[in-house]
């Protein structure tokens, strides 16, 4: 069932606070949210961690996951931008943009329009080209890359789960 309506949703991106580690926490907290993040819950100093790392690629490169709020200020989730974190596998050396709400926002186009807002921003920065690496399995992600424009290229097997992900790529 979706919900999306026009026009696009009002999103609003901030750079994550000490206190949005907490609200990540709480939003995150659900089996279907987490399903394709490792299946369980993280834990508090994971947010922790994920927010300060956020602060300092903001600082440094102009571009982070920033935090999803509506226009009432609450917490959604994130988007944004990233290097992507890792060195043995995937497209080492890319930037990557991604997304997850809390399940309460989803199927409503906040992941599309958070999305949209940080391909402006990138562009703006100079960015040349984006990634999404996605979960084969994760219908709505896929969704959300092909809503941008974003085009499917190689299929990576992630190496601690073993699961099939595709590398979505857009030229800004």
């Amino acid at each position: 069932m979706s919900h999306v309506t026009d026009p696009t949703p009002s999103v609003h991106l901030r750079v994550p606070t000490d206190e949005d580690a907490l609200a990540w926490y709480r939003v995150f907290d659900d089996r279907e949210v987490m399903e394709f993040h490792g299946g369980r819950r993280a834990e508090y100093s994971v947010y922790e961690e994920l927010t300060a790392r956020q602060r300092r690629h903001d600082a440094e490169l102009g571009h982070c996951l920033w935090t999803v709020l509506d226009d009432s200020g609450a917490v959604l989730g994130f988007t944004g931008a990233q290097p992507w974190p890792h060195e043995s596998f995937g497209p080492v050396g890319e930037v990557e943009i991604g997304w997850r709400l809390g399940r309460a926002s989803w199927g409503y186009g906040y992941a599309t329009a958070a999305a949209r807002t940080t391909l402006e921003r990138l562009r703006a920065l100079g960015v040349r080209e984006v990634v999404a690496m996605i979960n084969a399995r994760n219908a709505r992600s896929v969704a959300v890359a092909v809503r941008l424009g974003m085009r499917q290229a190689e299929t990576y097997t992630t190496p601690v789960t073993e699961q099939e992900a595709y590398c979505f790529r857009l030229d800004l």
